[in-house]
């Protein structure tokens, strides 16, 4: 009988956990060269578990695993459930504190509810693994929105699931979002889930947010670049517009997770509001 094949020291993110037994945990798992992958982590309840301390989200980790294929190992309906053999952590940054770690929840909620099982994304990976040390950085707070606009529009990019963001030809000169008496006003965009980029109109809901051509060019030619160069570039173009971005990224990347709506937005707003009050 062939020996179970084995994965090992594989750079990895624990998005998701649950119970499986009294004394096991069911991790949903990104990896960088094996994408979203489902592993159970055997007597990990037990207090005397070595696994314990490291199983946290938005944690860097290495992990080593069996893949399916033994008899007492689980399946689902999408598919089979990999074994746990060691899992350590791969050290950078503590764990993220207060809002950063809603933001940090609602990174893994996006890839849990857009990521295939076993399709590797080794790219995306690298861009979240940034992201969660700029969570876990105090100092560097002011530079999250752009960086996680950066990271939805990667995301949407690698998946497919990205219009093309060159402006198409204005319909007329005026911008309905500013003085419609003047005819000399720069044509705004604004990113649709069901039209792509297309010219803002006077009755759209996100109307204040739209943005001129040059910004969305700005943002389709970073995103153009190779990888060693994408994501930093994509950052720098949303440092000006972060903001507009942030409803229309999100209004697009609701449409692609369909029902129910994110969780983690929703927490996000009640921690806004606690903080306000």
């Amino acid at each position: 009988m062939a020996s179970a094949q084995r994965v090992s020291h594989e750079p990895a993110f624990i998005l998701h956990r649950h119970d499986w037994s009294e004394s096991s945990l069911i991790l949903e798992v990104f990896t960088r060269h094996r994408g979203r992958t489902t592993i159970v982590a055997k007597g990990a309840k037990k207090h005397t578990s070595n696994f314990r301390p490291v199983l946290l989200a938005l944690q860097p980790l290495h992990i080593h695993y069996t893949l399916a294929g033994g008899r007492n190992t689980p399946t689902s309906q999408a598919g089979d459930i990999h074994t746990l053999r060691g899992a350590e952590w791969a050290g950078g940054h503590t764990l993220p504190l207060g809002q950063s770690l809603l933001t940090g929840l609602y990174l893994n909620e996006l890839l849990m509810r857009l990521l295939a099982r076993d399709d590797p994304y080794a790219y995306l990976f690298d861009v979240y693994a940034s992201l969660v040390q700029l969570l876990a950085t105090p100092s560097t707070q002011a530079a999250l929105p752009s960086a996680l606009r950066g990271f939805e529009l990667i995301l949407l990019r690698e998946l497919g699931l990205l219009p093309d963001l060159h402006p198409p030809a204005p319909s007329s000169p005026a911008d309905p979002a500013s003085n419609a008496n003047n005819a000399n006003a720069t044509p705004r965009y604004l990113l649709s889930p069901e039209a792509g980029l297309r010219q803002c109109r006077a009755e759209d809901a996100y109307a204040h947010n739209a943005l001129p051509a040059r910004q969305w060019q700005a943002l389709a030619q970073a995103l153009s670049l190779d990888d060693a160069h994408s994501y930093r570039a994509t950052v720098a173009a949303c440092a000006d517009c972060a903001h507009a971005l942030k409803p229309q990224l999100r209004q697009l990347l609701q449409h692609h997770c369909g029902e129910p709506p994110l969780r983690t937005q929703q927490l996000m707003q009640d921690f806004l509001e606690l903080s306000r009050s």
